[in-house]
């Protein structure tokens, strides 16, 4: 086992891969994931109803803009081709339907904001009297909202286009299409993390896990439909669609956190990690101690985690102290000095 840690800490990429997992399993980003899993799970029904009432409102007494409309829905993650099969009775009473979905997507959609943020935080280790309170968090919350609810919107449409432009340019217009989808999909990952982190981390940190979440959601986009498209004329087509869409969101969240905490070690260097400790590696050091200091309720409480790590002669690179929001460290206290005086015989 120590040869195998030797090897992979001798190895770049593989150290930080390592390093990665480790500090995935540290901040506990599983949990975190299915908590946003849920909170998306429970949002995406009332989002539906307000999509559904307003295609009905626009469309109403136009058959052809309707049938045009509800296609749009195919690229819906999973649920988009079973559900734009129903639209063709419509809906009644689309007011009252539109007010409570907007009230009810509000409100789901703002555990999904809340649960991101706590994610993003503790994956950058920000301490928790650090992070926003009431009403700041609300406020970023909204924002969060704001940003990714109709963004995400546009690039699904873009990818319906993409779908069908080979009535209107080819295989060209596909391409170009998809490639606008995913650099919107790369613009509102990117500016997501960084409203929902609290620490001061730069935008150029965060742009390679964007990057790889955007493509990401892509991917599974694709994946998705291709097995609705299977799975919605068999007898377990409604389980399998709901259970899919579960499963859909849990994956997307645990692989856009996988690649959250790459950013985090990639910038913090926190690599590379033991495997069979003892011994423990500076690496490990600053990981524990960054978790230690994001579990703080109060800046006093500061002082009890006072071994600061580089402080042992393990190198100067980190100025900062691996801390996310580049704060320097505290300078150590003198050592007291020993009163003069004569010593006693005995």
């Amino acid at each position: 086992m120590h040869a195998v840690d030797r090897a992979q800490q001798s190895r770049r990429w593989l150290a930080i891969g390592v390093a990665t997992y480790k500090k995935f399993s540290d901040d506990a980003a599983g949990n975190l994931a299915a908590l946003i899993a849920y909170y998306a799970f429970a949002s995406i029904f009332p989002l539906l109803l307000v999509a559904y009432s307003i295609l009905d409102i626009i469309a109403h007494g136009n058959a052809a803009l309707a049938t045009r409309l509800t296609k749009a829905l195919h690229s819906f993650p999973l649920v988009g081709t079973y559900l734009s099969k129903q639209v063709n009775h419509g809906l009644s009473g689309t007011g009252i339907a539109l007010i409570i979905g907007i009230l009810l997507t509000l409100y789901s959609g703002r555990g999904v904001t809340t649960a991101m943020m706590n994610a993003m935080n503790s994956a950058w280790n920000v301490p928790r009297f650090q992070r926003p309170g009431f009403p700041k968090a609300l406020l970023r919350s909204f924002a969060l909202l704001a940003i990714i609810g109709p963004g995400e919107i546009l690039t699904i449409a873009l990818s319906s286009i993409a779908g069908g432009a080979g009535h209107i340019g080819g295989a060209g217009a596909k391409v170009a299409a998809t490639v606008v989808s995913l650099l919107l999909n790369v613009g509102l990952f990117w500016l997501g993390f960084r409203i929902a982190t609290a620490a001061k981390v730069s935008r150029r940190a965060m742009l390679p896990g964007a990057i790889g979440s955007a493509v990401i959601w892509q991917v599974l986009q694709i994946i998705g439909g291709a097995i609705v498209l299977r799975s919605s004329n068999s007898a377990y087509g409604a389980f399998g669609i709901v259970l899919g869409l579960l499963a859909w969101f849990y994956l997307q969240a645990q692989l856009t956190l996988y690649l959250v905490e790459f950013d985090t070690v990639r910038t913090l260097r926190l690599w590379p990690r033991t495997l069979a400790p003892p011994p423990l590696s500076a690496a490990d050091l600053r990981a524990y101690q960054l978790t230690a200091e994001s579990t703080l309720q109060r800046p006093e409480l500061q002082a009890t985690v006072s071994q600061r790590p580089g402080e042992d002669g393990r190198g100067s690179d980190q100025q900062n102290d691996g801390r996310p929001d580049g704060r320097p460290a505290a300078p150590a206290a003198p050592p007291r000095q020993r009163r003069a005086g004569p010593r006693h015989r005995h």
